[in-house]
């Protein structure tokens, strides 16, 4: 669910870093601040939320909105602000297996990434309240938290793909198709636990 930081990188997988647990609420407090009364919630989400996961040492955040153009338009300073770029391309998440039928606009967003020296690495996923793809980051962060016995199991999945794949796009591709096998599982314990967004 974190989408690519950028298509022609390797990808680096790491072991978990306790530091991250600190760096990603202090990273969405900073964002949450910059962004004003439009950024609705501002979460941690990906493999660097969750404990003991290994990840590529890139923190993914989610900024929940409820128009994602008036969004970009008002968040395009502050963040260029914060050393963040914005990238038009990347504006449309995964659709898992068995929803192509919905409609694509619920799987919209915005993007943007920071890559500065000597600061934390970031990918910044910017989506409508209430849609598809915000409420599956959460869900997907969440079954992951509650589920630790499934951690050892995705972790080493990860290391051994990015160790054979050229480049994050590569990466991301094989990995949607696993990431879909772990949401039908998720929102069934979502629904036998009555797991909602933001509860």
């Amino acid at each position: 669910m974190s989408g690519p930081a950028a298509a022609t990188e390797r990808p680096v997988v790491v072991p978990y870093d306790p530091t991250w647990a600190a760096d990603g609420p202090a990273l969405c407090a900073a964002l949450r601040s910059a962004l004003g009364p439009a950024a609705l919630h501002v979460d941690h989400i990906g493999s660097t939320a969750v404990p003991g996961m290994a990840a590529k040492d890139i923190l993914d955040v989610q900024v929940s909105v409820g128009d994602l153009d008036a969004a970009a338009e008002a968040f395009g300073g502050p963040l260029a602000a914060l050393g963040f770029t914005h990238l038009p391309a990347l504006r449309r998440d995964h659709v898992p297996a068995g929803r192509d039928g919905e409609d694509p606009a619920d799987w919209v967003k915005r993007y943007w990434k920071r890559r500065t020296a000597g600061t934390a690495r970031v990918n910044l996923h910017v989506r409508r309240a209430g849609s598809p793809n915000e409420r599956l980051a959460l869900l997907f962060r969440d079954w992951l938290r509650a589920t630790p016995q499934a951690v050892p199991a995705y972790a080493g999945f990860k290391h051994a793909l990015a160790g054979v794949v050229p480049d994050t796009g590569t990466y991301a591709d094989v990995k949607d198709p696993v990431v879909d096998l772990v949401v039908v599982v998720a929102e069934q314990w979502a629904a036998e636990t009555g797991w909602r967004p933001h509860a």
